[in-house]
C-alpha cells in the first residue's frame, strides 16, 4: 500500500556537543527522482558517536542540527514519481555517498575519492548533509540497492560497513593463502577479518585492546588473536598485509610493526588530522606499501551478493539492538567497545 509522505518523521538528530535528541522533525517532499522510504535498521558508526561525543568528526564540524546516521536499510514506503529506482515494497540497502564535483583531480573509475563529495549524516559541508536515522527517509533513487529474495533487512543491516571493509581488502590485492593481521577488532576491523576469511586469507591474527572484539574477531575468521600491548607479539607475526582499522597512531605503529618486509599496510581507520608520529623509517626500510583505503563505491552490489548466498558472516558483529526511541542508551553501549560490536537501532 503506497504511503503519502509524511509531513513530519521520528530522527536521531546531534544539536551539539553532548547533546542527542529522538525528535519530530520536518520531512521534506520527494522530488521526482526522489524515494520515500520506511527505515528498519540503522547501525551507529564511529562518526555518530563522535558527532555526540565532541560535536564534529574530524574536521567536519557541527554548525547546526543535523540527523546522523548513513548505516541503514528499509522498505520502500512510496516509489520515485519518475520511475527510476526500486519499486514500491522492495526491501533496500542504501549507498550513502554521492560523488562530488568540485574542482581536482582524482581516478575516474574511483568517484569515492572525487572532490566535494557528500555523504548521509556528514557535517563536512555547509548545509550538512542530513542522515538517515529516522523512521522515514527521502533519498535519492539511485542510492537504494534492491535485496535479493532471502536477505532480511536484518541480516543486510551490516551492508555499509561491510562494504567499507571490502573495499579496503580489495585495496590489499590478492589475499589467498596469505597471512594477514588486523589491528583494532571493533566493527570495522571484524569486518575486514569476516571479507579477508572469504577472500582465502590462510591466517588472520586480530588484535584490540579488549576481549570482547577479540571474541568477535574469532567468530567471524580470525584464527588468533593478541593483546594491543603485547608490541612483540604484534612485530612476530610478519603479516603480507596488515589492516589498520583503530584510527590512532599507536595503531599504526603496530600495523608498520607487524607488517612482513615488502608487506603491505592498508590503513583504514581514519587518524586525526594533522600531524601524526609515524614509523617512516621502518616503512621505507622495509620497503612496505601505505595504502590508504576510503569508503567504497560499487563494492556495495559485491557485498549485498556475497551476504545473499551466506558467504559473507557478519551476524556476530551486531551485537545490540534498541528501540530508535533509546538512541541514548544505544549511543552509551555503541561507545563502549569492551562490552559491544556494532549496535542497531531499530526504526520500524
Amino acid at each position: 500500500m503506497t504511503v503519502e509522505n509524511p509531513e513530519t518523521t521520528l530522527a536521531v538528530v546531534a544539536h551539539a556537543k553532548d547533546d542527542l535528541r529522538v525528535e519530530q522533525i520536518p520531512l521534506p517532499k520527494a522530488q521526482q527522482n526522489e524515494t520515500l522510504v520506511r527505515i528498519a535498521y540503522g547501525g551507529i558508526c564511529g562518526s555518530d558517536l563522535h558527532y555526540w561525543l565532541a560535536g564534529a568528526a574530524g574536521e567536519s564540524v557541527l554548525r547546526a542540527p543535523m540527523v546522523l546516521g548513513h548505516e541503514v536499510v528499509g522498505t520502500v514506503a512510496r516509489a520515485a514519481a519518475d520511475g527510476s529506482g526500486p519499486r514500491e515494497g522492495a526491501r533496500v540497502a542504501v549507498h550513502p555517498g554521492t560523488p562530488g564535483t568540485a574542482p581536482g583531480r582524482y581516478p575516474p573509475e574511483r568517484p569515492n575519492l572525487a572532490p566535494g563529495s557528500t555523504y548521509l549524516g556528514s557535517a563536512a559541508h555547509v548545509p550538512h548533509t542530513e542522515g538517515a536515522f529516522s523512521e522515514f527517509a527521502v533519498l535519492p533513487s539511485r542510492m537504494l540497492r534492491e535485496l535479493p529474495a532471502g536477505l532480511s533487512l536484518r541480516d543486510a543491516a551490516l551492508t555499509e560497513p561491510a562494504s567499507v571493509a571490502w573495499h579496503a581488502v580489495a585495496r590489499a590485492g590478492d589475499l589467498s593463502g596469505k597471512r594477514v593481521l588486523v589491528i583494532g577488532a571493533g566493527p570495522i576491523g571484524s569486518l575486514v577479518v569476516a571479507v579477508a576469511h572469504r577472500a582465502g586469507a590462510s591466517e588472520i591474527v586480530a588484535v584490540d585492546l579488549h576481549d570482547k572484539p577479540l571474541e568477535i574477531a574469532r567468530a567471524v575468521g580470525a584464527t588468533s588473536t593478541i593483546d594491543a600491548r603485547d608490541a612483540d607479539a604484534i612485530a612476530a607475526v610478519e603479516a603480507d598485509a596488515v589492516f589498520e582499522t583503530s584510527g590512532n597512531h599507536n595503531g599504526f605503529a603496530s600495523a608498520v610493526r607487524g607488517a612482513a618486509r615488502g608487506g603491505r599496510v592498508v590503513m583504514v581507520g581514519l587518524l586525526p588530522s594533522g600531524p601524526q608520529p609515524a614509523l617512516v623509517s621502518t616503512a621505507i626500510t622495509r620497503e612496505l606499501d601505505l595504502l590508504g583505503s576510503f569508503r567504497f563505491d560499487a563494492e556495495i552490489d559485491d557485498v549485498i551478493a556475497a551476504l545473499a548466498d551466506g558467504s559473507l558472516v557478519v551476524d556476530p558483529i551486531a551485537t545490540h539492538e534498541f528501540a530508535a526511541s533509546d538512541a541514548l542508551e544505544a549511543f552509551a553501549v555503541a561507545r563502549d567497545a569492551s562490552q559491544s560490536g556494532k549496535v542497531l537501532l531499530r526504526f520500524d
